[in-house]
């Protein structure tokens, strides 16, 4: 498919994916908020609390059934097609992004996989994931939400830990993040809407409500709501090779996902007092261990202040940049620039160029172009951080650069990123 093309149905369907998404993601807070939140003291009869709150310039009072009103009004608004479209403009996406560009998203560098195998095992995954969970949803485990939570979510790690096996970082992220979506709306789909047109049939037709159906409700939307969080990173997660290209991406997924549930519970509970407010320094704490722990200098000899600051400067001034004694190389060890045009020549333009040969893009991704010497020592950081600590680019590594070429990189950035 031409390049432009998919270039702009990617940003036409990710559009639609985010406003319905937002739809959905802000219902279901808004609704968990409100249900904390309701006055419970000395209800109406058949009401279980009432909430008055202030908004836009208005004043509303909202009310909670029991169960349902003796009789139904008739205008109800059903909450669902957020729900169905944000699922189904993501599949869209996947499709887009990672079924129609497989060996250059989807597939591990190096793998011998045909795309359509590893397309199978994709989409797979996510009619696999709906099945077990809808199968422990109904189960004697299902009685006990505290450990169904548990083994949900060790069955998503092992999840992850698989697709991390087979599919490229980013690929196994998204496919997580799809699985978890597939849950979240088949639960809308299969269980939540079935509930609630269970109980406005028995309410017109003057019977007693199944109790039994919105209490099943009630916990999926409570799995989805906790679910929420994981989702929104993984959405955003291809912005940051230092998770998903890690060698340990689905630990950091897993732990990334700890404790945004953590800080969901608070939330979630905040109105019943602070007995929770531990989890938030918790899951920040956390995230500084994580920051820590992916950190390229973690397991590597201690170097200069200034060789680190190399790594990290937007731009290096070769006239006048500063580098200390000790981070100075030899002339026998230092990384002639022209080593490195060559690799990036041979391994990085034909994507980031101002004129592409690769035929998936017709504009370099993210913008960066590698033409220039300039433009390489301008992005000598970013180019270290993809394809040297991460080692996500080339995608796919299609080129085929070799661990010697990443080391050449890391060395020349090392001793000052000097154009000579």
């Amino acid at each position: 498919m031409d390049p432009h093309i998919t270039e702009w149905l990617n940003l036409a369907v990710r559009w639609i994916h985010m406003i319905v998404g937002i739809a959905w993601i802000g219902a279901s807070f808004y609704f968990v908020w409100l249900e904390n939140n309701l006055n419970r003291v000395n209800p109406k009869t058949g009401l279980s609390g009432d909430l008055w709150a202030i908004h836009g310039g208005g004043i509303y009072h909202l009310e909670k059934y029991k169960l349902a009103p003796p009789k139904m009004p008739e205008n109800l608004h059903w909450f669902k097609w957020e729900a169905y479209f944000t699922w189904i403009s993501g599949i869209c996406l996947l499709f887009i992004v990672y079924y129609l560009n497989a060996k250059i998203y989807l597939i591990a560098p190096g793998a011998d996989m045909a795309p359509s195998t590893a397309i199978a095992i994709g989409i797979g995954s996510l009619v696999a994931g709906w099945l077990v969970y809808d199968f422990l949803c109904d189960s004697p485990l299902g009685k006990k939400p505290a450990l169904l939570g548990l083994v949900l979510f060790l069955g998503l790690v092992g999840a992850a830990y698989g697709l991390a096996q087979v599919f490229s970082g980013r690929g196994a992220y998204i496919h997580v993040g799809a699985i978890i979506g597939t849950i979240m709306v088949g639960n809308v789909f299969r269980v939540i809407m079935p509930a609630q047109r269970g109980l406005v049939k028995a309410i017109e037709e003057n019977r007693e409500p199944d109790p039994e159906l919105p209490a099943k409700g009630l916990l999926r939307s409570r799995h989805n709501n906790y679910l929420t969080l994981p989702v929104l990173f993984i959405m955003i997660s291809n912005h940051f090779p230092s998770t998903y290209g890690s060698e340990y991406n689905w630990l950091i997924l897993a732990g990334l996902a700890v404790f945004s549930v953590l800080v969901r519970h608070y939330f979630n509970t905040r109105h019943d007092g602070q007995k929770y407010a531990w989890t938030v320094p918790v899951a920040a704490l956390g995230m500084i261990a994580l920051a820590f722990v992916t950190s390229p200098y973690a397991n590597q000899p201690s170097v200069s202040v200034t060789a680190k600051a190399a790594t990290v400067s937007n731009v290096v001034d070769s006239n006048s940049a500063s580098v200390t004694d000790s981070a100075t190389p030899s002339s026998a060890d230092a990384i002639a620039f022209a080593e490195v045009k060559d690799v990036i020549n041979n391994r990085c333009t034909e994507c980031h160029s101002a004129t592409p040969t690769n035929a998936a893009f017709r504009t370099a991704p993210a913008g960066v172009i590698l033409d220039t010497a300039e433009e390489i020592q301008t992005n000598a950081p970013r180019i270290v951080a993809q394809a040297v600590q991460t080692k996500v680019m080339p995608l796919g590594n299609l080129t085929q650069m070799t661990d010697d070429e990443r080391s050449l990189i890391g060395k020349w950035v090392q001793q000052g990123a000097l154009l000579q």
